[in-house]
């Protein structure tokens, strides 16, 4: 398998693992705060990167590289979670999930200004068309077209997230997938403890099984092991181009919807999830 290939196919391995987040996060919120869940999820993982870069005795980053996991660090191991876990407070999963269509745009946008790319103009048409399907079909399942401070608050968190991930597939080139989002974890490992600790819930009385298990997966799976493909991902395959794979996400996420908290799945979601494959197909094609 080439290198571009294996950018992609890991790149949708960190998807699969990605999509899971927003059905996770909206069922741990029912239990825990979203201050609590952010910061926790957070020091967890964190903890577990600290142990493995000990560990496999890696080397320390050097100063430019450092700032840029600060960036990192802010956008997807702060950000995100934060302005999500905000959001689905007030909307639900599927809703939210709406927004998850601009991220690849956003991804790519960031691509650009941060790791230097130059997508061709037909990439840009069919990740534009890409991510207007999935943006319309969303808005027209939801049927509403009214803003809600949830949805500012995933507009935020898509613009943070789009730019943790270029910036760290940028610097997935020199330190390596799973060593960004490790030192990226550490980065903001102290606040994350100190924090976490803040917001421990003074009472698990009213906290089940399900939340529990839901912040085992937001910690491990949608904070560390999910990042350790997306970045290697997108360092072999390149930024805006494997992260056109993201436009598979919403739809995934539904289907994750569905089965954990009892959405509908329709027939148009298949057909139009299809159009979005092609997409993303032309997208790679053209890059």
């Amino acid at each position: 398998m080439d290198r571009i290939s294996q950018g992609w196919l890991n790149g949708f391995i960190g998807v699969v693992i990605f999509a899971g987040s927003l059905p996770a996060t909206r069922i741990g919120v029912m239990g825990f705060t979203p201050e609590f869940l952010t910061t926790s999820r957070a020091a967890i993982a964190g903890s577990i990167a600290l142990i493995c870069l000990i560990i496999f005795k890696q080397s320390k980053p050097n100063w430019q590289q450092f700032k840029g996991l600060i960036i990192v660090a802010l956008g997807v191991v702060i950000g995100f979670p934060l302005f999500t876990a905000l959001a689905l407070q007030t909307v639900t999963s599927a809703h939210a999930i709406v927004f998850v269509g601009l991220l690849p745009l956003s991804t790519a946008f960031f691509a650009v200004l941060r790791g230097g790319e130059k997508p061709t103009k037909l990439f840009w048409i069919f990740a534009t068309l890409g991510s207007s399907l999935v943006i319309g079909f969303m808005l027209y399942e939801n049927k509403s077209l009214s803003v809600h401070l949830g949805d500012l608050y995933m507009l935020a968190a898509i613009l943070v997230c789009g730019l943790g991930y270029a910036e760290g597939g940028k610097l997935s080139r020199k330190l390596g997938g799973w060593q960004v989002i490790c030192w990226a974890l550490i980065v903001a490992l102290p606040i994350m403890l100190v924090c976490s600790l803040y917001y421990f819930p003074h009472d698990f009385s009213n906290v089940t099984w399900k939340e529990n298990l839901a912040l085992i997966y937001v910690s491990l799976f949608s904070m560390l092991f999910g990042f350790i493909f997306w970045y290697k991902g997108l360092a072999l395959g390149g930024i805006a181009k494997v992260g056109q794979i993201q436009l598979i996400q919403p739809f995934i996420g539904l289907v994750l919807s569905a089965i954990l908290l009892g959405e509908h799945v329709s027939l148009s979601m298949i057909i139009v999830s299809a159009a979005v494959v092609a997409c993303v197909a032309m997208a790679k094609k053209f890059a």
